[in-house]
């Protein structure tokens, strides 16, 4: 194939791309037939392994005289400050009012289900003699300082997890370190237990992280595609296991460490948005006080726990400050046209936006990189990975809504451009923040007269101007995609996927010295190539999904339709279709296929493109949409409606992917998403929706204020969703319990033994059956509890050494 650098009447590249035919060879292609061909492909077949990493959201139930969270700020100085100071008159009584009204705010039982107050992200206390010598013993060594050298200070901040109540030691930690806390306990408990299985709960121990605010959970083993399933499939089977262990764990902790005993009910679940409370809260703090109350310790997954610590910090600084740096970028875009705006909180709330990344490696590129003699170097891994990534974002408006979504309300009253643009000002260009905002005032209900109208500033204004004209404002599939910085955008000098090695780290700079992000911060990306070098395999991590209604339909359904496009992007490089030259390096371009994505999160139903714009590959994918116009308001640009290009997608897939299809065997792929993204009730979204609605006579998001869908989806996520997917996962156990029981009685006597010591000879199905419904209801006893969890436990170690 030669160079790509020679002269194409397009651009120009920088440097020297691989010859194709070396790189063929290196990687081992095959070429005789098509179907030779696509089935040594990267990500092709069965070369594709996958993990996962799911934030939850945490929350503590009870009356605010037992809950470390409301203590802990009426017992601050902060909180004592802002009282003497408002009653000496040196400060406005509202901030303190708005304070003690979130300490003594009750959720609406209604929506509730009866539950007493709910306080988001809270930590929790219980005695420290609930503790074994292990669970102990792991506590003791988190708090060392460096956890390589056990003979390290202890952490400066370590008086923060201990307190005296009554004269006795209690402990106070966050939820995410709870849930590796309780499993220490567990597999410390039972002394006469196999050693192979302490080990092996010892090792699942280092997967309960925390994410900036929440807990973080990621897989225990990276699942593989072969003959028992999809890879689709078998990630999200991991993640159901992984997600009935949290919900265990949280019982067991709730029996053993007493919390219920101290008024403590522990909920551990899938949620994106922040809590609309912790919102309510960070209006009324300042932002050093938000971080000290909800940025995590990080306690557990890290050497040095409070260096990671202050990293989190840095995090929601640069955050809090990049986010009121985009309101210059609205007024230079033209967006805010006079000084009036509302100025966004100092305290910027995205961190505590909660979602799951599936990362897709490929084992053929892992086997070449360790090999120094195979001729396939760390250049050709990021040659291939950032034009394989620049190819698959234009295929990534096919999920928000579809696989995963964030249902959200906005009143009217809400939108105003700089809050509810969320951090679009730094992920797309000027031209298309511009078209994103106008097509949005049209498709929401904010018109007066027939024009949309923003609200004027005051609140009780603008409630006044909603309630005269009945104006609703808008519902959005994937809130998350809005409120989170989900993808720097590139600078002109500064391209994140020109193949070029460190390219991420000049752009971070670039980034840094226009006050948008940090340059000790990971790059944040839609879809970030992981490293053989840096993360021990070679693949891609996919970062844009949030709730998932049903984990088996929608994240395998998701896993299997993203590693299905990425094994797509390596056939278009390796076969010569596609070039870097087709789709230029820059920032315009980079926007250009980017829009659809926002789009399709916000649920607008149409976008523009320049009539002669430089992405050869955009516009082939456009070439397959029967019916576009010209755009009067915009001369110069094409108007695709979102559904068509959508369609495009599809077609393009089933055409160029074909033979992929059939050896991937993914057929039922393919037609499931047409449905999700033409049928509301199939979709991800719509399923949320009627599970959120349906304790209401309205079954219209619109139909309900936001603040009153949103409490409800609250509700819904924490109870009824949980149970939910807690009913799911319990069955894929009895189904994989069966497997394990049968290849147990069929000559794998070290198995027999671990069940017969878990069981003490109980049958296996008869025990899982008789602890089901007190599993879904939180009411296992605390003997089950051990078994449950040692049988999971024995489970992931087996799929861990002999993944089926």
């Amino acid at each position: 194939m030669g160079l790509y650098a020679k002269k194409t009447g397009l651009e120009q590249l920088p440097y020297s791309a691989p010859d194709m035919e070396h790189l063929l060879r290196v990687m081992e292609i095959e070429t005789g037939s098509s179907d030779e061909f696509v089935r040594s492909l990267p990500f092709s077949s069965e070369d594709g392994t996958a993990g996962v990493e799911n934030e939850f959201q945490a929350a503590v139930l009870g009356r605010k005289e037992d809950l470390d969270l409301a203590r802990t700020i009426e017992e601050s100085n902060y909180y004592k400050n802002m009282v003497r100071r408002a009653e000496s008159g040196d400060t406005s009584r509202k901030k303190i009012e708005a304070l003690n009204k979130y300490l003594d705010k009750y959720l609406d039982k209604h929506l509730n289900q009866g539950r007493d107050n709910v306080w988001e992200n809270s930590w929790v206390r219980f005695p420290r003699r609930a503790l074994n010598s292990f669970s102990n013993l792991v506590f003791k060594a988190d708090l060392k300082s460096d956890k390589t050298r056990p003979d390290s200070e202890t952490r400066t901040d370590a008086d923060h997890f201990t307190l005296m109540k009554g004269g006795e030691e209690f402990i106070r930690i966050p939820v995410s370190y709870l849930l590796k806390l309780a499993l220490a306990d567990v597999v410390g408990s039972e002394e006469s237990l196999y050693s192979f299985l302490r080990i092996a709960g010892e090792k699942m121990m280092a997967h309960f992280l925390n994410d900036n605010t929440s807990p973080e959970i990621f897989s225990f083993y990276p699942a593989v595609a072969n003959g028992s399933g999809s890879l689709g499939k078998n990630i999200a089977r991991e993640t159901l296991i992984r997600f009935l262990l949290t919900q265990v764990l949280v019982q067991y902790a709730q029996k053993k460490f007493l919390l219920k005993d101290h008024g403590q009910e522990v909920r551990v679940f899938f949620s994106s948005s922040p809590p609309l409370r912790q919102k309510e809260l960070n209006d009324c703090i300042s932002d050093s006080f938000y971080r000290d109350l909800f940025m995590s310790p990080c306690l557990s997954g890290w050497t040095r726990g409070q260096e990671k610590h202050r990293y989190m910090k840095l995090c929601h600084k640069v955050l809090s400050r990049s986010h009121i740096n985009g309101i210059s970028k609205l007024k230079e875009a033209g967006i805010i046209t006079s000084n009036l705006v509302v100025l966004p909180n100092t305290s910027n709330m995205s961190l505590a936006n909660n979602g799951t990344h599936i990362s897709l490696g490929s084992k053929k590129l892992g086997r070449l990189l360790s090999d120094p003699g195979s001729g396939f170097t760390p250049f050709h891994e990021k040659y291939l990975g950032d034009l394989s990534i620049k190819i698959i974002e234009h295929f990534l408006c096919l999920f928000p809504g579809a696989y995963s979504a964030s249902p959200l309300r906005l009143n009217f009253e809400d939108f105003h451009p700089e809050k509810a643009l969320g951090f679009l000002p730094h992920e797309i260009d000027y031209t298309h923040l511009r078209m994103i905002w106008r097509r949005w005032k049209k498709k929401a209900d904010i018109r007066v007269l027939g024009s949309p109208v923003t609200p004027f500033g005051p609140a009780w204004l603008d409630r006044i101007i909603s309630r005269m004209f009945l104006l609703r404002g808008d519902f959005i599939p994937d809130a998350r995609l809005i409120d989170y910085f989900v993808s720097v955008m590139s600078t002109d000098q500064s391209p994140s996927l020109d193949g070029r090695p460190g390219n991420g780290d000049k752009l971070k700079k670039d980034l840094a010295q226009m006050g948008v992000f940090d340059e000790d911060m990971p790059l944040y990306q839609l879809v970030r190539l992981r490293e053989y070098s840096k993360m021990g395999y070679s693949g891609f991590e996919y970062r844009y999904y949030s709730i998932f209604e049903n984990i088996l339909s929608d994240l395998g359904g998701a896993g299997d339709l993203q590693n299905l496009v990425t094994a797509l992007s390596f056939q278009y490089i390796l076969s010569g279709k596609v070039a870097p030259h087709m789709i230029p390096d820059t920032p315009d371009v980079e926007s250009e296929r980017r829009q659809v994505f926002f789009c399709s999160a916000l649920n607008i139903p149409t976008f523009f493109v320049k009539t002669r714009t430089r992405n050869v590959f955009l516009l082939s994918i456009l070439s397959r949409i029967p019916k576009t116009r010209q755009s009067r308001r915009y001369p110069g640009y094409t108007r695709v409606r979102v559904r068509d290009y959508q369609q495009a997608l599809i077609e393009t897939i089933k055409a160029d992917g074909r033979d992929l299809i059939r050896v991937m065997g993914l057929e039922d792929t393919l037609s499931g998403l047409e449905a999700r993204l033409f049928s509301s009730s199939a979709s991800a979204c719509g399923r949320l929706v009627d599970g959120i609605m349906e304790t209401s006579r309205k079954k219209d998001p619109m139909k309900l204020r936001g603040e009153v869908f949103n409490q409800r989806a609250e509700a819904y996520f924490i109870d009824g969703l949980r149970k939910k997917q807690t009913a799911e996962a319990f069955s894929v156990l009895q189904e994989e319990c069966e497997k394990m029981d049968r290849g147990a009685g069929s000559g794998d006597p070290a198995l027999r033994a671990a069940l017969d010591l878990i069981l003490k000879g109980r049958d296996l199905s008869a025990f899982l059956e008789s602890i089901k419904h007190p599993c879904l209801n939180d009411t296992l006893a605390l003997e089950d509890i051990r078994k449950l969890i040692f049988l999971m436990i024995l489970y992931t170690d087996r799929q861990a050494r002999h993944p089926e």
